[in-house]
């Protein structure tokens, strides 16, 4: 049975996410035996959305395809890069005329993966149907693969729940982020699609979602429009593995990832 394990990193938030990834990616690939990683990067520029520079570092390092949610627009200099870099995904369910590209295919060794990027509508602004887009895009990538790893950026467990329960047997898995908190219900649904409601995140554990606790807890206490401020301290690298049937495109095997990186501790937060 042709397997291949495929990577996918949780949220990468500000930089000691984006270097712990860029520091320790090859050895985890070696040891986990990666064939391809993907990995969510919309937090990458100190907590909001992610550049070019930024981008080719994650590339560089080993990372084949960055997939964005809501914060994918927050740097106006990624437009350009949206557009032209087919390796990087933003939302399917935007309109067509939003530059980028929501799903793509990719070649590797002869093996072909395709990608998808979707958006929640619960809890966050009107777009367009994450579960009818999903339809649309899967029947175009089936046309060349039958691996599909969809990436739904959603804030609502249940909206999450149900789109794997939905895309059982037409993907090869759902994997949940935006969250950036890890869940423990990775699983094989009936049909052969791997599924966790969140892959969680690279980034500071000691925080408020990678996030500054002060700051954090100032702006819940008070309510006011403050600007956060990215944590440095107890900084893990999460996500899941995904070991597939290549020839099928059933996922065989679901793992969650969850590796700290022991560096020294900087000023409490």
């Amino acid at each position: 049975m042709p397997s291949k394990k495929i990577l996918f990193l949780g949220d990468i938030c500000s930089e000691v996410g984006r270097q712990a990834v860029i520091n320790n990616l090859a050895q985890i690939k070696q040891e986990q035996d990666i064939f391809f990683t993907i990995a969510e990067a919309e937090n990458v520029a100190n907590g909001y959305g992610i550049t070019p520079k930024l981008a080719n570092e994650l590339f560089d390092a080993g990372v084949d395809c960055i997939t964005l949610g809501d914060h994918f627009l927050d740097r106006k200099d990624i437009v350009t890069m949206l557009v032209a870099e087919q390796r990087m995904l933003r939302p399917a369910n935007f309109h067509n005329d939003v530059p980028g590209h929501g799903y793509a295919v990719y070649a590797k060794d002869e093996i072909k993966i395709g990608v998808l990027s979707l958006l929640g509508r619960v809890y966050l602004k009107p777009i367009d149907c994450p579960f009818q887009t999903a339809v649309n895009a899967i029947e175009k990538i089936k046309e060349q693969t039958p691996v599909i790893i969809v990436d739904f950026h959603a804030e609502a467990t249940a909206e999450k729940k149900a789109m794997g329960w939905f895309l059982d047997n037409k993907a090869t898995a759902v994997i949940g982020t935006h969250t950036h908190v890890q869940t423990a219900d990775e699983q094989i649904l009936n049909n052969g699609t791997a599924y966790i409601t969140d892959a969680g995140m690279c980034g500071a554990m000691d925080s408020v979602l990678g996030m500054r606790i002060d700051l954090s807890v100032k702006k819940l206490m008070y309510n006011i429009p403050l600007r956060l401020e990215a944590a440095k301290n107890n900084v893990h690298i999460q996500g899941v593995m995904i070991t597939v049937d290549t020839a099928t495109g059933k996922a065989l095997q679901i793992e969650r990832f969850d590796q700290q990186v022991i560096e020294p501790k900087t000023a409490v937060e």
